[in-house]
């Protein structure tokens, strides 16, 4: 069992716009995975107060975005290389709602999938009661069928907070809620950057989709969706 030193920590204990040294918002009108959401820069849409970052989506009479909702991403500002994270979250009620926290390569070489991907948490509002989390890389994404990931029956997930936890080494991934291992991806013999793309370093991004291929329908009387996120730690493993 590794041990670890406690290197950085978001507690939003603070009131306001999420803490800017940190966090960059992306905004935009398309996205990809057939979203139906804008993500803006809104006060409305995100918000740090009561000791929890709040993402809500919201709904809007107009013809070219009719869902507003958040994303956040740390990139160019912390970058992050093994260890263990712990994220404290609860998540949306509603048809059409889709949260995650999750993380992207920085090397600017490649792009997605070659540049690897790790979702530490994702839930669909239409499939509640349920967490996933998932990698992708050149030779395991979606696109082809060939992702690598898990899913947990989680009841009360959108009704209290859970920590989601990612042990990431050299050659392993694990992948806990409530420190309960739900995933395991080793490295193999032979891997090249197709198959393990994880020996670089990756930044997270914290949003809340609206719809598409995962978020599935959207039922408009449960809006707004409104995703919690109480803590990030991130841990340096001990050698």
């Amino acid at each position: 069992m590794a041990d670890y030193k406690l290197v950085f920590e978001e507690l939003f204990d603070y009131t306001g716009a999420p803490n800017p040294d940190i966090w960059t918002f992306q905004v935009g009108e398309k996205w990809a995975n057939n979203e139906s959401q804008c993500y803006v820069d809104s006060p409305e849409n995100c918000y740090v107060k009561d000791g929890a970052l709040h993402i809500v989506a919201t709904k809007h009479h107009t013809d070219t975005c009719k869902y507003h909702s958040a994303r956040l991403m740390t990139k160019n500002k912390k970058h992050f290389k093994y260890g263990r994270f712990v994220v404290r979250a609860k998540m949306p009620k509603g048809k059409g709602a889709w949260p995650a926290i999750w993380f992207l390569g920085t090397d600017s070489q490649y792009r997605w999938p070659h540049v690897g991907e790790i979702d530490l948490l994702e839930y669909a509002g239409n499939r509640p009661e349920k967490v996933t989390c998932a990698i992708h890389t050149g030779t395991y994404n979606h696109r082809i069928g060939t992702d690598i990931g898990t899913s947990k029956v989680l009841k009360d997930a959108s009704d209290n907070f859970h920590d989601y936890i990612l042990e990431w080494s050299e050659n392993e991934l694990r992948f806990l809620v409530d420190y309960e291992e739900i995933l395991k991806v080793n490295k193999k013999p032979g891997d090249t950057h197709d198959e393990w793309p994880f020996d670089d370093s990756y930044y997270m991004i914290i949003n809340l989709a609206v719809g598409g291929w995962y978020g599935g329908l959207i039922r408009d009387e449960d809006l707004p969706f409104h995703f919690e996120v109480a803590f990030i730690r991130y841990f340096e493993e001990i050698k």
